[in-house]
């Protein structure tokens, strides 16, 4: 698989960057609008509808349609790994994509607090492209899709944290 990461420092609290990061509302508050997001469910890891908190076990059931054009591609991820230690100021969570565009996605959420005001946020996707032998021999320009969406979603965790 190849491998994506990014990281900003957020002047927020741990704490705060990681409740933001914990729901579904996060997801669609950090997407580019011209992705054309649209969460369809949230299941939580005993079948409820809407968790209010993404835990482990959760399913996520999305659709989008990039740049609005084509038909509507469908995403299933789950929440595989969820922890946060306030004491040793650290936070991740691990979503992995059951159904949708890419063979494989799993994507890691990193959070450090840096000082009593600061996190720093990291972003590591392990992925592959559709399209078998040839995805994966394109795959490492990939980050010229990925690099783009990932600088919004961290300007606009700034922006949505840092105000």
């Amino acid at each position: 698989m190849v491998v994506f990461e990014r990281e900003v420092r957020v002047s927020a609290p741990l704490s705060e960057v990681w409740a933001f990061h914990s729901t579904s509302d996060g997801l669609v508050a950090l997407t580019p609008d011209w992705m054309h997001l649209r969460v369809e469910e949230t299941r939580g890891p005993d079948d409820d509808p809407n968790p209010e908190v993404l835990e482990t076990g959760s399913i996520i059931i999305s659709t989008a349609r990039p740049f609005g054009v084509g038909p509507r591609q469908r995403w299933v991820s789950e929440i595989v790994e969820r922890q946060f230690d306030e004491d040793e100021g650290n936070a991740v969570f691990r979503d992995v994509m059951r159904d949708g565009p890419f063979p494989k996605w799993e994507h890691t959420h990193r959070f450090r607090a840096d000082g009593d005001d600061a996190t720093i946020v990291h972003d590591r996707v392990e992925y592959e492209l559709p399209g078998g032998p040839f995805g994966r021999a394109v795959g490492p320009v990939g980050f010229l899709g990925m690099e783009p969406v990932f600088r919004y979603r961290h300007q606009r965790t700034k922006a949505l944290l840092e105000g």
